[in-house]
């Protein structure tokens, strides 16, 4: 049976050791000429509604908010690529995550891609500089680029996948891969299925009540999380 599985990133396939939050913070602060950042909880939303909160804490009105925030995730995009060295040396791949992602490219049937609240060049580099690239077909992602609110992300990833590679999913055929309760949440939206990993932030005590199709506090069991995601 065909699998559309998509990936969250921060907290489910990698940690960036803090390098993700420096970026915001700081497109943030350039953008917003803040002398100050307010701290803001960032699991789980996407970027241009992180940078929006962090604005909107240090009390800039919404229409300079909207004026200045592509220019806030174009900074936070440079500051993340200027930073990835950083990253690799200080973040690291959650355990499992390579090996999974080696069995389910090897499984017929199989297309995997991205759902996460990273605009689109910094999910893509956080992949790449873990070294997953060649598992993701990132065309047919959806991002925090394509759309601030993360419930929404799902049907765009299912109308690329369709227009691009000709592939219409049912909903039991997809599944959503992430470790809060926002990716469950987005996965309701769309009807599809979630895995939940407790390798988030706040660990895995934070996820165990969600009421997802599957949990698993890591993804360390290859052969037991394929048959979950297969079945």
């Amino acid at each position: 049976m065909p699998r559309f599985i998509l990936w969250d990133v921060d907290g489910t396939l990698i940690s960036t050791g803090g390098i993700g939050r420096l970026a915001l913070e700081s497109g943030a602060k350039r953008a917003g000429r803040l002398d100050a950042v307010p701290h803001v909880v960032m699991s789980g939303k996407t970027d241009p509604q992180i940078v929006r909160e962090i604005l909107t804490a240090s009390g800039m009105e919404a229409a300079d908010i909207a004026a200045v925030l592509p220019a806030a995730l174009e900074e936070a995009e440079r500051v993340l690529l200027a930073e990835s060295g950083r990253m690799l040396a200080e973040g690291r791949a959650h355990r499992g995550v390579r090996e999974l992602l080696k069995a389910l490219a090897a499984t017929d049937g199989v297309r995997q891609s991205l759902l996460t609240g990273n605009t689109a060049p910094n999910a893509l580099e956080k992949v790449r500089i873990f070294g997953f690239e060649s598992y993701f077909d990132f065309r047919i992602g959806a991002y925090g680029t394509d759309h601030p609110d993360r419930d929404c992300l799902v049907p765009i990833a299912l109308g690329r996948a369709r227009e691009l590679r000709g592939s219409d999913y049912r909903q039991d055929e997809v599944w959503v891969i992430g470790d809060t309760a926002r990716d469950l949440s987005c996965a309701r939206a769309a009807g599809v299925r979630c895995l939940i990993v407790g390798t988030g932030h706040n660990g895995p005590e934070a996820v165990r009540e969600l009421e997802a199709d599957a949990l698993a506090m890591d993804l360390a069991n290859t052969e037991q999380i394929l048959r979950t995601l297969l079945s």
